[in-house]
């Protein structure tokens, strides 16, 4: 009995442990069915379906490749929000990275008047001491603003030449921003006349390395034009400007187009200050419209005031017309006078002054004046402008000359100085000017002076030829163009030395004093001055003559006040000849100079030869029983 009691109560108690265990293992499977699918709608609503989700019991574990670590950081935030986070086990790997880009390096410069500034990023290969140096020597005593960063990333192609040129730029750009990157600098800047923004635009040009893309945005202030001068004629061989000023661009444009419609030839009109109206372009283009109804003639219009002056066979009746209805379209401001002048007798030579000025420099004063005080006073004003051994003077004086020819000689005098070279004639009537200058601006301001000086209502023809050659910006020769007359020189005299030492021969200096005054002309050059022996001698020996008489012709061309801070002189000893060392004529054509431009980007390497001298004499170097020479 007992015995079935005990085996009752066992039954019992395994029976509720059966289904205990029972029980236990279907709220297992509840928990982990429910946290698995819980935390895999949670990952699915917000995108991350890369996420393999796995319930283990009471943990859940997370597995698959995540884009980034924030996006697996993200991940398991959001199943800690599901289930506890101490639950949650991370199986998950991220994603290889690319490496990561480098950063775009640039560079901002801003100098002005107080001072200068730099920001931006630069590798960390770029010496930034050096930078702020060079800039420090700039801004002097306003210092230097810092604001580079710098990234530990190779430089880019081109970084650092960019850089470089855009140091040697600032020294010339008092007021500029620049911008640097690699392989292009943009410089934005402010000059203080049309000459400089152009010679400034040159020497930035000359400077550039060739794999730098030069983007330049240069400003000159409109020049101030006083007084305010216009001058068109119409004559048997065509129509033309003496003179143009305009106010604005559009003004330029109605005043050009007027004098296309008069038969001018590619007229220019220059944009200024110092209009006495804004109606300027509708009093000039009436003006030229006026005097091509007449047929010929000239109109001069300074400040207010307008000259019409017609040709002698004009008929009255027509000018009378003309006359009514220009002055009826004229702006209220404007005074005109007009007149027909009388035909004159061909056979009657008026008194005449006559002026030229050689392409030398020499001034020649003839015809005649009214008295000693005014030959003594046109000589002497010569002399001033034009240089004291440069003038002659062969004027006589006579009477009966008009009141105002003293007035009128100087002020031709005054206009012929503007001209690298000329002639000036002065008559009752007028005053006639023509030749050669290298200002393009030129006709315009003689126009402006001779309006000035002589007075309303004078008559003056003005013929100026602008040359490029002669300007002093633009008829700068080209580098090309410098290596080839320095070539020329140097091929008609050869450059000798004293034997045995580094001393030019007295035979060369004239050939020195050639090729500086070319260089004086060209500007900065990047320019490497070579040396070179022939093959006799030791080989260190000729190396040493060779840089030593290279550093000679240096010294000479210094000693002739020539700018030499972009040459270098490099001696090559007996590399690279040119004719055979075995012969006498091979050896002295060896020993001989090269003046070779260093273009951007290349390795200067003896075998390239541009401007050679040649030298004619065999030298002996010191301690040496053969002959040898190197020259510069």
């Amino acid at each position: 009995m007992r015995l079935s009691s005990l085996l009752t109560i066992f039954l019992t108690f395994a029976a509720a442990a059966v289904l205990s265990l029972v029980a236990a293992s279907f709220s297992v499977q509840l928990i982990e069915n429910s946290s698995e699918i819980g935390v895999r709608d949670a990952l699915d609503d917000k995108g991350m379906t890369w996420a393999e989700v796995e319930a283990n019991g009471l943990q859940v574990s997370l597995s698959g490749i995540a884009p980034t670590e924030a996006v697996r950081f993200s991940a398991l935030t959001t199943a800690g929000s599901i289930v506890d986070a101490a639950r949650v086990i991370d199986d998950m790997g991220v994603a290889a990275q690319e490496a990561l880009a480098a950063p775009k390096f640039s560079a901002e410069i801003l100098r002005n008047e107080s001072g200068l500034s730099v920001i931006g990023l630069i590798p960390t290969s770029t010496d930034r001491e050096y930078v702020l140096a060079r800039f420090g020597s700039l801004a002097g005593s306003t210092g230097v603003t810092d604001l580079l960063e710098i990234a530990d990333y190779p430089a880019p192609e081109g970084w650092e030449r960019a850089l470089e040129f855009a140091l040697s730029a600032m020294s010339s750009l008092p007021r500029a921003k620049v911008s640097i990157e690699a392989e292009r600098v943009a410089i934005t800047a402010i000059t203080n006349s049309a000459q400089e923004k152009a010679r400034l635009e040159q020497d930035l040009r000359r400077m550039v390395p060739d794999d730098i893309t030069l983007v330049m945005d240069i400003a000159a202030p409109r020049p101030v034009i006083t007084p305010f001068t216009t001058r068109f004629q119409i004559t048997p061989e065509g129509a033309s400007f003496d003179a143009c000023s305009a106010d604005t661009e559009l003004a330029a444009e109605r005043i050009i187009s007027a004098a296309k419609a008069a038969g001018a030839e590619n007229p220019r009109c220059t944009v200024g200050l110092g209009v006495p109206t804004p109606k300027w372009a509708d009093a000039v283009t009436a003006s030229i419209n006026a005097l091509t109804k007449l047929g010929g003639g000239s109109i001069t219009i300074a400040d207010a005031d307008i000259s019409l002056l017609a040709l002698p066979e004009t008929s009255q009746s027509d000018f009378d017309k003309v006359v009514g209805e220009l002055e009826n379209a004229l702006p209220a401001v404007f005074a005109l006078q007009a007149k027909l002048p009388e035909a004159q007798d061909p056979n009657a030579g008026p008194p005449e002054f006559n002026a030229t000025l050689s392409p030398e420099g020499r001034v020649r004063l003839s015809g005649r004046v009214n008295d000693d005080a005014l030959r003594e006073l046109t000589t002497s004003f010569a002399k001033a402008r034009f240089g004291s051994d440069k003038v002659d003077t062969a004027t006589r004086v006579v009477d009966d000359l008009p009141a105002d020819w003293a007035t009128r000689v100087l002020a031709g005098l005054e206009g012929l100085g503007q001209l690298s070279n000329g002639a000036v004639t002065i008559t009752p009537q007028s005053v006639q000017l023509s030749g050669n200058t290298g200002n393009p601006d030129a006709s315009t301001e003689i126009a402006s002076l001779l309006a000035g000086k002589l007075g309303e209502g004078s008559a003056f023809d003005v013929n100026v030829t602008y040359q490029k050659q002669l300007d002093p910006v633009l008829g700068l020769p080209t580098p090309d163009e410098c290596e080839a007359e320095i070539g020329a020189i140097v091929a008609a005299g050869k450059i000798n030395f004293e034997p045995g030492s580094a001393t030019i021969d007295a035979s060369a200096l004239g050939t020195m004093d050639d090729i500086a005054q070319v260089l004086k002309r060209c500007g900065e050059l990047r320019l490497e001055i070579q040396g070179y022996t022939d093959s006799q001698g030791g080989g260190d020996m000729n190396l040493a003559l060779s840089q030593s008489r290279a550093e000679s012709v240096l010294n000479e061309l210094r000693a002739r006040r020539v700018i030499t801070s972009t040459f270098k002189a490099v001696g090559y000893g007996e590399a690279s000849p040119v004719a055979d060392n075995k012969t006498e004529a091979g050896r002295e054509a060896n020993r001989r100079i090269e003046f070779r431009l260093v273009r951007p980007n290349t390795v200067s390497t003896p075998s390239e030869t541009t401007l050679e001298s040649t030298a004619e004499n065999g030298d002996t170097a010191p301690n040496s029983s053969t002959e040898e020479s190197a020259t510069e």
